[in-house]
């Protein structure tokens, strides 16, 4: 077992996502702290984004997702929420050490802290599986409310949830795609539609 000083200290994650190349500091306690999870990987090799993307990423972890969105949207805008003070501690240190001054992370449960007047291009999560559907919920008509017409919701979660979000998402925006499904998870994907 290591020493409980070296436990302590941060981990360090050297990433290429989305065609680029990026660091991550992360620590015991928050979700996939030693490598970027398979979820998050299938995810951002098949997310598309525009560079003036105004994008929320919500449970942003230490902000994988977000920040390789922020990377890649230069003229753009992402707001990183996560309900754990810690990974918000991360992921604003993350958007630091990469110099993507167009992310912030902070707290929020779902888009409880979100500023209401913010209407967003893309919303996107890796969602838990135990998100519970009450959250899930509230979430999806949140995120409905705050997206443009014709902005995007897509997710990844674990193949299990996959009739569950087509059900959800099918209700609350009238619509649903299934973009990619691989060994373990499905990304999906909604528009508001105009």
């Amino acid at each position: 077992m290591a020493d409980i000083e070296t436990l302590k200290k941060d981990l360090h994650i050297d990433a290429h996502l989305m065609g680029k190349n990026l660091q991550f500091a992360t620590t015991w306690g928050i979700f996939s702290p030693r490598e970027i999870d398979s979820g998050t990987d299938l995810f951002l090799r098949h997310l598309d984004i525009k560079e003036d993307e105004i994008a929320l990423d919500v449970g942003c972890g230490y902000g994988p997702i977000g920040l390789a969105i922020a990377a890649n949207a230069p003229a753009g805008q992402v707001h990183m929420v996560d309900k754990d003070f810690v990974a918000v501690d991360y992921a604003n240190k993350n958007a630091q050490l990469n110099g993507l001054t167009n992310a912030k992370a902070y707290l929020s449960n779902g888009l409880s802290a979100v500023p209401k007047e913010i209407q967003f291009t893309t919303v996107v999560s890796n969602i838990p599986a135990k998100v519970g559907k009450e959250m899930l919920s509230i979430l999806l008509h949140d995120i409905h409310r705050q997206l443009v017409p014709g902005g995007q919701l897509v997710v990844v979660t674990i193949n299990g949830l996959r009739q569950y979000m087509k059900r959800n998402f099918t209700e609350v925006f009238g619509n649903y795609e299934k973009v990619k499904q691989g060994k373990d998870y499905t990304i999906s994907r909604c528009v508001k539609e105009s």
